[in-house]
């Protein structure tokens, strides 16, 4: 428990807490104490509640569809699961002896579970911004990882949302594909109302477009 604490950087006030947090069902059901399921349905809504306040703050110009798919991305199975091993949570999850002979400490339905209900322990005994420290701790690279591929979001959606303002929508047309098959270049340009305003060059449609609307971007800023 000491060494769990340390690792997530937080002491617990109650203990039981922690100890409630790390005990899987079929532990609790040979024990007769309580499992991490309430705790995990609680650290459940409260990682939501995070990541979706960030991604709120810190993209103003994305759409709800696209905020909820790059939450999806950071509180996924692999993500929260991979962030359990890497504390050391998954030492210190309580295990039936059955459970712990089929691999139950490996299993990424469990280690995701475990460390959702890390953090609702965490928010219950020291709040809010205590739990949120832990989030960051737990997925805060999957955050900023995150930012290369929002900047290819922002781009075309701060575009859209200019010339919507304007009354108008941007159209992208390809240009030409160049390169071998294997690694083809896709050449793309932006239009509104058949006028070209901005180019982009890459190896995926995605990616020319994005660029074509930062071109488009710089243009309508100077």
């Amino acid at each position: 428990m000491k060494t769990i604490q340390k690792r997530i950087g937080y002491a617990f006030k109650d203990i039981r807490l922690l100890e409630t947090a790390l005990t899987h069902p079929s532990f609790a059901g040979d024990h007769h104490v309580e499992s991490y399921q309430r705790l995990e349905f609680l650290g459940d809504a409260v990682l939501e509640l995070c990541v979706s306040e960030a991604l709120y703050k810190a993209h103003a110009s994305l759409s709800e569809g696209v905020l909820t798919r790059m939450r999806a991305e950071l509180v996924c199975e692999n993500a929260l699961s991979e962030a359990a091993k890497r504390l050391g949570i998954d030492k210190g999850i309580r295990l039936s002896v059955g459970e712990e002979r089929s691999g139950g400490r490996e299993k990424k339905s469990i280690l995701c579970d475990v460390m959702e209900s890390v953090i609702g322990a965490v928010h219950l005994d020291g709040g809010r911004e205590e739990a949120n420290k832990l989030i960051y701790l737990a997925i805060g690279d999957g955050i900023r990882n995150l930012s290369e591929k929002t900047d290819h979001l922002d781009a075309k959606s701060k575009l859209q949302a200019i010339l919507q303002a304007a009354g108008d929508m941007p159209e992208y047309e390809l240009i030409s594909v160049s390169g071998p098959p294997h690694k083809p270049v896709f050449s793309y340009c932006v239009k509104v109302k058949g006028e070209v305003i901005g180019q982009g060059e890459g190896g995926s449609k995605q990616l020319s477009q994005t660029l074509a609307a930062k071109d488009a971007l710089k243009k309508l800023t100077k």
